[in-house]
């Protein structure tokens, strides 16, 4: 943010609580500084000598943030009032914001809202009207927010808005270690994408509904507001249908939703502000759906839930009749569960081996002249498309839908990039950006943020830019289940959801990471477990004893890729059944110490012989993994799930000798014996080999010091 700005009602009332006394209708009223004049970067946190400062952990970034030096002092008796409209919907939302204000400062405030004029009161919740009865990708999520010494002020066109301001609000409570405040700020905000979603894969390992309602809420937290419940595929059929029982009695193993559960699910995320789209996908990835109804499929059965991962032969028969009347009526039951405007038909990943061998499927695609398997799946979708839009819905489908000739109507979801995105949208269609925010992928964080739906330097049109409504986040869960799924979203989603909602001039890696490790502790609260879990999960394979030692070698690892564990899967032959359980999974992927770790070697690096703190800071970290390695292999001795594992101690202890020898070379200013650089190198590069299908996160940073170290040219 460029230029200067004053906060609005500048003028404070210099009041001051007494001690000890009784918590009043006014006691709202704050001890204040006057506010100045002054411009915040929104990606940094200002510093000051006051108690009062604000430090910036905003997390999504506002698009407009201003900084005053004031500050509200949040005090017992602290009443939220709507002054203008309001509904269930927002009461309800306020008072959830003012039980969460509560619980995490303890401090008692009131969680009844009041209605009516706002003459005096300390917090104000001014919205216009309510938006749409569903929520749209086109509904108003805007909001200005206004925090100075004399009160609160949220204002929204429309409850979506107020909805993402409540957020805001509870992430800017901070404390100067006695008391909790809120900094002087004005806000205006608004996303830069209306569409920001979080794709979970229910079918191949199912998620508890408990577990859902965690994770919306943390959705809601970093302003994500698109849930998009993959429901079925080849692993199971997770919803109750009732014109067609078969789908969960056969094809769900006993593990799926009720259609009661499924309304709670989208009743819960539009009060947070979330619509909910479901995927049902078609004509393959199928396998749940022809074990009860094979006249579906088109090949002879018996079929089959598959326990294993991959893309396999079964798909629905395109040739009769029968199966878009089947899939009529399943649709028209299930859009009276998901009232949103958007259903999504997968389409993906279609191999076409059974519509080649089939005589009756081959003569019919003789008879419209369609000439491969593409193309009957083009066919099949304009048939689908239909059924869809007749019960008024949009339909999505992944990348592969989009073959010459498809109605503009259809919404492309790309799994495969921009490029195919920016395809479809220069032919009209709308489209929504997955590639790159693949959660199960166990990328970091900061290559997820690099990623942009519309990236600098696209040559799309101001009109086809438009028809990119932002991107999706996927968690598929070949390799997930309810105990570890929050590790593998959180806080990692967090730093997809900025990416969407903040302007892309917020693009500051570093600051990012700050903020990333405040929101996952903040999200914790929520009750989602991507901290503890870990540790919970060290304990079970651990048992009894310290786990001091095998934390210092937890921090400093995390899982392979997706492929690598892929591979490892096909070779092992792992299945659904396969508990979630190892080494691999108790880790976090990205996890805090690997970025804080590359700053502080970073630091150290830009001048060794002065940075002596620094230096001995490192020393002392190294020395920690030097002695965790007797612990780690005493716990290993009794435990068989981390004796997978049993190479890493000793590696660990390696790679902290050779921190020690480089700070010791690098803080004196003396020279290593030739050769001394190549040895050392090359336990780096042995310990980079993945075991456990595990990784050390920490190789590149101490393997730039291994290289800054000078060496002697002689013998």
């Amino acid at each position: 943010m460029t230029g200067k700005s004053i906060l609005l009602n500048r003028i404070p009332a210099l009041f001051r609580k007494k001690r000890g006394a009784p918590a009043t209708a006014g006691s709202w009223l704050v001890r204040v500084a006057m506010l100045s004049v002054l411009t915040a970067a929104p990606a940094m946190a200002r510093s000051s000598s006051s108690p009062f400062a604000f430090h910036n952990n905003l997390m999504p970034e506002p698009a407009r943030l201003e900084v005053g030096q004031g500050y509200f002092l949040l005090l017992p008796g602290l009443t939220a009032t709507t002054d203008k409209f309001h509904n269930a919907r927002l009461d309800h939302a306020i008072a959830r914001a003012m039980r969460q204000l509560k619980e995490q400062t303890g401090v008692v405030v009131a969680t009844k809202v009041k209605h009516g004029a706002s003459n005096g009161a300390a917090f104000v919740v001014s919205v216009d009207g309510p938006g749409a009865a569903v929520q749209t990708v086109i509904a108003d999520e805007s909001y200005q927010l206004e925090v100075t010494s004399q009160g609160i002020h949220l204002h929204a066109p429309a409850v979506a808005g107020a909805l993402a301001g409540l957020q805001t609000l509870l992430q800017l409570v901070q404390n100067n270690g006695t008391e909790y405040f809120l900094p002087g700020v004005s806000i205006q905000d608004h996303p830069r994408f209306p569409w920001r979603g979080l794709m979970i894969d229910c079918s191949r390992h199912f998620i508890p509904i408990s577990k859902i309602k965690q994770i919306i809420n943390g959705m809601a937290a970093v302003k994500l507001n698109v849930l998009h419940w993959h429901l079925s595929d080849d692993q199971g059929f997770r919803i109750q249908s009732k014109v067609f029982p078969l789908l969960t009695k056969d094809g769900s193993g006993g593990k799926f939703y009720t259609q009661q559960q499924a309304k709670e699910i989208v009743a819960y995320a539009h009060a947070r502000g979330i619509r909910v789209v479901p995927e049902f996908d078609v004509p393959g990835h199928t396998s749940s759906w022809v074990v009860g109804y094979p006249q579906l499929a088109s090949a002879k059965g018996p079929f089959h839930i598959q326990d294993r991962f991959g893309v396999f032969n079964p798909v629905l028969d395109p040739a009769r009749k029968s199966t878009y009347q089947f899939l009529n009526k399943f649709i028209g039951e299930m859009v009276k569960i998901f009232p949103g405007p958007y259903f999504n038909i997968g389409g993906d990943e279609v191999n076409g081996v059974e519509w080649r061998e089939n005589p009756r499927i081959q003569a019919f695609m003789r008879k419209r002249h369609l000439k491969n398997s593409a193309a009957l799946q083009a066919y099949f979708n304009r048939r689908l498309l239909k059924i869809v839009t007749s019960y008024h819905k949009r339909m999505i489908g992944w990348d592969e839908v989009l073959v010459p000739g498809l109605p503009k109507s259809v919404t492309i979801q790309s799994w495969r990039g921009y490029k195919s995105l920016a395809k479809a949208a220069r032919q009209g269609h709308d489209g929504i950006l997955s590639s790159g925010y693949y959660l199960d992928h166990m990328t970091r964080a900061s290559k997820y943020y690099e990623v942009d739906p519309v990236p600098e330097g696209s040559t799309l049109t101001p009109d086809e830019k438009k028809r990119i409504l932002g991107g999706e986040a996927c968690m598929w869960s070949e390799y997930v289940d309810g105990t570890t799924v929050d590790s593998r979203i959180w806080p990692r989603a967090a730093a997809i959801a900025e990416r969407l909602w903040s302007p892309r001039s917020v693009n500051n890696v570093n600051d990012m990471y700050r903020r990333l490790h405040v929101e996952s502790l903040r999200l914790a609260s929520l009750g989602l477990t991507q901290i503890s879990q870990e540790w919970s999960s060290l304990r079970q394979m651990a048992g009894a004893g310290q786990l001091g030692p095998l934390r210092v070698l937890a921090k400093t690892m995390e899982p392979v890729s997706w492929n690598q564990r892929a591979r490892h899967a096909n070779e092992y032959k792992i299945t659904t059944h396969d508990p979630l359980d190892h080494w691999v999974d108790a880790l976090r992927p990205d996890p805090p110490f690997r970025h804080d770790f590359k700053l502080m070697v970073a630091r150290y690096l830009q001048a060794p012989r002065r940075e002596q703190a620094s230096g001995m800071k490192l020393t002392k970290l190294f020395e920690q993994w030097i002695a965790a390695e007797p612990g780690v292999m005493k716990m290993m001795e009794h435990a068989p799930l981390l004796a997978q594992a049993r190479a890493r101690p000793g590696q660990l202890a390696q790679l902290g000798r050779i921190g020690v020898a480089a700070v010791s070379y690098l803080s004196s200013g003396e020279a290593a014996p030739q050769g001394w650089k190549q040895k050392q190198l090359a336990v780096i590069d042995a310990a980079a080999k993945p075991v456990a299908l595990t990784q050390f996160d920490v190789l590149g940073p101490l393997k730039r010091m291994v290289e800054s170290v000078p060496e002697n040219s002689g013998g």
